[in-house]
């Protein structure tokens, strides 16, 4: 039997933010492609659901003119 709490935990959504590549990679600094993958974008367009935590925002500020950003 689970507690209140962690029920709760189980059902509540978790923010996401949707995230599209929209700059190349090519020219740029390496760890800067290295962010791209880590984010799960390598190629141009590509858009992923990615959870709202301080170190995803943290690799899409590093990116911001390679990306673009919607509030899910």
């Amino acid at each position: 039997m689970m507690g209140e709490g962690a029920l709760r935990l189980m059902t509540s959504e978790k923010k996401t933010v949707k995230v599209t590549q929209i700059g190349s990679p090519i020219g740029r600094r390496s760890d800067q492609r290295a962010t791209l993958v880590g984010l799960g974008l390598n190629k141009m367009h590509r858009t992923r659901d990615l959870e709202d935590t301080p170190a995803v925002r943290g690799m899409i500020a590093k990116v911001a003119h390679l990306v673009r950003v919607e509030e899910a």
